[in-house]
């Protein structure tokens, strides 16, 4: 009785160290990409051939850059997951919305960022829970603040409703 209770909890333990797959993402079908023109497609047509974007470039000088992206991430249990693979499609277009290129990426191409982690110190007092809890008007130091101080941001100088 004791090894069968034995070997099912090691069973058990097993099977949650099998390794999960997930794909996240969403890559066009290769055949739409092929019917792509540059300089003839446009905006809509890109939309309606490919679908919505995953997202959209934020800084961009000559034009606008869409980018389909889809990623393979594999964990082992408790462990950080891991990407196997990702593919980002990149369709480039310029200011009047027509497409100039299409460019394939895959996980080579990217680059490791290192974040700071540092913090920038910030000036004032700290408060406890408790006084962030109960403080009734932010920034203003408890037992401080009346109805009729004036708002340091601006606003009205008393009660709403301008009563005295």
């Amino acid at each position: 009785m004791r090894k069968t209770i034995l070997l099912l909890s090691a069973a058990v333990m097993l099977i949650g160290c099998t390794p999960v797959v997930n794909q996240r993402g969403y890559l066009p079908d290769p055949d739409a990409e092929k019917k792509i023109t540059a300089g003839k497609d446009t905006k809509t047509t890109i939309q309606a051939a490919l679908g919505y974007p995953s997202t959209e470039a934020t800084f961009t000088q000559a034009g606008d850059a869409w980018y389909y992206i889809t990623s393979v991430e594999k964990q082992m249990a408790f462990f950080n997951p891991t990407v196997q693979s990702r593919a980002v499609l990149a369709v480039y277009f310029d200011k009047d919305g027509k497409v100039t290129d299409l460019k394939h990426y895959t996980l080579r191409d990217g680059h490791v960022v290192a974040f700071e982690t540092r913090e920038t110190p910030s000036h004032g007092r700290e408060l406890t829970f408790l006084q962030q809890l109960f403080n009734a008007t932010p920034g203003v130091p408890m037992g401080q603040g009346n109805a009729n101080t004036p708002n340091p941001g601006g606003g009205n100088d008393g009660p709403p409703g301008g009563g005295n």
